[in-house]
């Protein structure tokens, strides 16, 4: 697994204030869950469905000096929402999204990037049942599934009350949603962000400002 530009933006926007513990949903190579253990005193629990991803999370988390705040365990989402009786103050995911789309040969790719193994109805049933009355669940997609997510979401009484509209370069359509869900519905905010000048790799003063706690050349 490679640490993205997606779970790097939605580390550093995440916002966990007085939070006392955080679900990670399908942390990957364990990077949101470090991230939000550098800015928070939280007790963290990062999941995954995917074994190596949780072994490589294990690795990453064994080696920062939050690792006594993380806990990594190799399990299905729904799994976990059915038996796991903690409720959570944030719960965070950088979810699959790819929709009947072709699939990549390799088995974890798949799992992570597509819907098959987490439907968004799935994702959305189990916060709702490990999500404290006042917490708040945080999440990245694409734009078009963005739209998608939030319909599902407002159906099922999560509602979207803080948005980032992303993009890659000023000339480029809005790629990313990063988006905050909560149970009740409050005054909603949005923002937009753009990563890169007219150059690649030419970062803009608003990405380097969100990301440079994490970023050594920033």
């Amino acid at each position: 697994m490679k640490v993205g530009t997606d779970a790097v933006l939605l580390g550093a926007w995440v916002n966990p204030d007085q939070t006392k513990n955080i679900l990670d949903i399908g942390t990957g190579t364990g990077i949101i869950a470090i991230m939000l253990a550098q800015k928070s005193t939280a007790s963290i629990d990062a999941i995954d469905i995917d074994e190596m991803a949780c072994q490589q999370a294990l690795e990453n988390v064994n080696a920062c000096k939050w690792k006594d705040r993380i806990n990594v365990h190799s399990i299905a989402f729904q799994f976990f929402s059915r038996e796991h009786k903690t409720a959570y103050d944030l719960i965070v995911s950088n979810p699959p999204y790819f929709v009947h789309c072709t699939k990549t040969p390799e088995d974890s790719r798949t799992f992570a990037r597509h819907t098959d193994m987490l439907e968004f109805d799935e994702l959305l049933d189990g916060v709702l049942q490990l999500l404290n009355p006042d917490g708040k669940f945080y999440l990245i997609l694409p734009a078009k599934e963005g739209e998608v997510f939030r319909d599902i979401a407002e159906s099922k009484g999560l509602y979207l009350n803080k948005l980032m509209r992303v993009r890659t370069r000023l000339d480029k359509p809005e790629k990313r949603y990063l988006m905050r869900f909560e149970r009740a519905r409050k005054s909603f905010s949005e923002d937009s962000l753009i990563i890169e000048e007219q150059e690649r790799h030419s970062y803009t003063d608003e990405y380097k400002a969100l990301t440079r706690d994490y970023y050594l050349a920033f």
